[in-house]
């Protein structure tokens, strides 16, 4: 079988840095074997063609190197955390510096019911009921290149019974939650424990998820940036003696009443040359409170910012944050890394086999996650070169359009929130400022 994908430079010079990888990150593992397997995983994640089974990595008729790399990824007790800690650590250090973690979902459809998590769900990324295992990466983003360091598996209800924990392997620790939920317990654990440096955490959360997260990362001064849906139920208002409110909208209606303050903004999407022209504006918000806390707590200030596209007559995207120190344009930058890790996780991860695993063991599941990261660092980093890189948030202002007087603002305040909302005013080709994104 064809098994060398890569020019033969390109090949000897990631194959060359799996090894320095291999010394660095997988110090954890206790025996020499069980790095030599390791070395011969990624080399066979980033050089065989085709789907990256274990069959196909071992080549044809190496049935021991076959059985040996099942045992290594299936059953050795390894763990695997240590080496995804190590991971991002290395990449803090070594490549591009990140500007968030972002989180992306990932979609794994399955024919049969024996891999570890799998079930027929409505999965919100296809917009059907699927069966599938539904998992979740985060990856230490940039506006050059992104990479995936920590992995979440959501297990249905069903494979938190005994029977099909003893039959996955599942530890009695792992629980049935959402995606979002498994996602903001990773994070936690992440921030907490792996000693880097606290990014802006970027991720798309549902309505019903959204009391809990935004709670948990408030609770941990964990910042964020979450996409929301535009029928989201935001409150307003009210934050003084004398200010009536506190009211409440969906956060479509209430950005759409703003659209005198927007601000243009041009940037450059990920992986494209073309230019884009984004108009933002934003509003200062309440969170609503968990039901599930004991206590009622005050409410958290938060920002809601929403986008047009240059020919959209009503807003289209919406994020909340706790970020309130940073201008619109660079908001907008964090918020739009998920295309970074889009555009890298379809060009690499996906080219290194994170999808292609096949046993059916919840360890086995991990330890392929934790490999093909490596994998995708390793080609990333051999393809690039690792290298610090200038802060890209940075926008400038350039000359205004057509000025208005209604669309005037300071750049160091954020529009507040009106005490009700207002007739929506509406100036054709009102673009008060503009700024850039480099």
């Amino acid at each position: 079988m064809a098994r060398v994908v890569l020019p033969e430079d390109s090949a000897e010079e990631i194959s060359e840095l799996i090894d320095v990888l291999i010394s660095l990150l997988f110090e954890s593992l206790p025996r020499r074997d069980q790095r030599n397997w390791a070395r011969v995983y990624l080399n066979g994640l980033v050089r065989t063609s085709g789907k990256k089974t274990i069959r196909n990595i071992a080549g044809t008729g190496a049935s021991s190197v076959e059985q040996s790399l099942q045992q290594f990824i299936s059953k050795s007790p390894w763990d695997w955390t240590p080496v995804r800690r190590s991971l991002a650590q290395h990449l803090e250090r070594t490549a591009q510096r990140p500007l968030a973690w972002v989180l992306q979902p990932m979609v794994i459809e399955k024919a049969g019911d024996r891999s570890v998590g799998v079930g027929r769900q409505f999965v919100p990324q296809l917009g059907r009921t699927a069966n599938c295992q539904q998992a979740s990466g985060i990856w230490l983003a940039s506006s050059e290149a992104s990479f995936p360091v920590e992995w979440t598996l959501t297990l249905p209800g069903p494979w938190t019974t005994e029977l099909l924990r003893r039959r996955a392997g599942i530890p009695d620790t792992a629980r049935s939650l959402t995606p979002a939920q498994d996602a903001v317990h990773a994070v936690q654990r992440m921030a907490s424990t792996w000693q880097l440096q606290r990014r802006p955490v970027v991720m798309e959360v549902a309505n019903s998820d959204l009391p809990q997260s935004i709670e948990s990362f408030v609770l941990q001064d964990i910042p964020f940036v979450f996409k929301v849906d535009g029928s989201l139920p935001v409150s307003f208002g009210g934050a003084g003696r004398h200010k009536p409110g506190p009211h409440t909208a969906p956060a479509r209606e209430l950005i759409d009443s703003l659209r005198s303050q927007r601000r243009v903004v041009e940037w450059t999407r990920h992986g494209r040359a073309e230019g884009a022209v984004t108009l933002l504006t934003s509003a200062s918000i309440l969170a609503t409170p968990c039901e599930e806390r004991p206590l009622p707590a005050p409410a958290t200030p938060l920002l809601l910012v929403g986008a047009w596209s240059e020919a959209a007559l009503l807003p289209t995207e919406f994020w909340i944050t706790n970020i309130g120190d940073r201008p619109l344009a660079q908001l907008f930058l964090l918020a739009k890394l998920t295309d970074r890790v889009s555009l890298d996780f379809t060009e690499t991860c996906e080219a290194v086999g994170i999808r292609d695993f096949e046993g059916r063991s919840f360890r086995g599941w991990h330890h392929h996650a934790t490999l093909a990261s490596v994998a995708h660092a390793a080609k990333l980093l051999g393809a690039r070169g690792p290298g610090p890189e200038p802060h890209p948030a940075a926008a400038r202002p350039a000359a205004t359009r057509a000025p208005a007087p209604l669309a005037a603002r300071p750049p160091a305040t954020r529009p507040g929130p009106p005490a009700a909302l207002p007739a929506r005013p509406y100036s054709p080709g009102q673009t008060a400022r503009r700024e850039y994104i480099r």
